[in-house]
């Protein structure tokens, strides 16, 4: 059975390899939509910590996604030196912070936001809860969509342009690479990254479901009030499955 699974395993992770490398002969746009697809792989696993790990209906979930989103578009990019003058000064060419100061700063951004909105949440359940959360993203995307005026920090639903591409070790993701005489273009390198992010993704959400902490957010998504009476400390298990989604 082992070796079975071994052997799937070793399949999966070639069919993971050389799929860009085929749809790379159609065009650049079937990997673009793989792509797109990881991203939001990557998307689903944090909702699933909040809802199918501790039983939260939460629907408002992507607006932590636009939060980190826009954190990463403002750091990597020169649209706050172009907007303010104090930013200017300080950073003539624009704000172009490295992948591992932007990545940790978007992603904790999210988290604070997720805990911000689970506070508020945490005596409401089901459709009450769902509800509730929905609004909240639909706050805030019409929040973001309207930081133009008077001060033009998300430019609006034109969106932040002129955004970084990413570096990681030496390697610049935006331009084609040269492998061995083999050039893989920007989108199959984004591509083996985010398929890298959703592998680790999993790895983290595999640990945290049979962790203690895991079994615990089970325990209160079958039955909160027998969790309580267990000693459970439901409120802040509800407020980290809202900052680790």
């Amino acid at each position: 059975m082992k070796k079975n699974k071994l052997f799937l395993y070793v399949l999966a992770a070639i069919g993971l390899f050389i799929l860009p490398l085929l749809a790379q002969q159609i065009g650049n746009g079937p990997v673009r939509i793989i792509d797109l697809a990881l991203l939001y792989v990557l998307l689903a696993l944090g909702l699933n910590i909040v809802v199918g790990y501790a039983g939260l209906l939460d629907l408002g979930y992507v607006a932590f996604y636009a939060l980190g989103a826009y954190m990463f578009a403002l750091l990597a990019s020169p649209h706050l030196s172009e907007q303010f003058e104090a930013f200017k000064t300080m950073f003539p060419d624009g704000l172009h912070s490295p992948l591992w100061i932007v990545i940790p700063v978007g992603a904790g951004l999210a988290g604070l936001f997720g805990i911000l909105l689970g506070a508020p949440t945490l005596k409401l359940r089901g459709d009450y809860l769902a509800i509730v959360t929905l609004g909240f993203g639909e706050i805030i995307r019409v929040f973001l969509n309207n930081m133009e005026h008077p001060l033009n920090i998300t430019n609006g639903p034109r969106g932040i342009g002129q955004i970084d591409g990413i570096h990681i070790f030496g390697i610049d993701l935006g331009k084609p690479l040269d492998v061995f005489g083999f050039v893989l273009p920007p989108v199959t390198l984004y591509y083996y990254l985010f398929l890298a992010l959703v592998i680790f993704s999993i790895v983290i959400c595999y640990r945290l479901e049979n962790s203690r902490i895991g079994r615990a957010w089970m325990a209160i998504r079958e039955d909160e009030i027998a969790a309580k009476a267990m000693g459970i400390n439901t409120r802040n298990l509800k407020l980290m499955a809202f900052g680790m989604g």
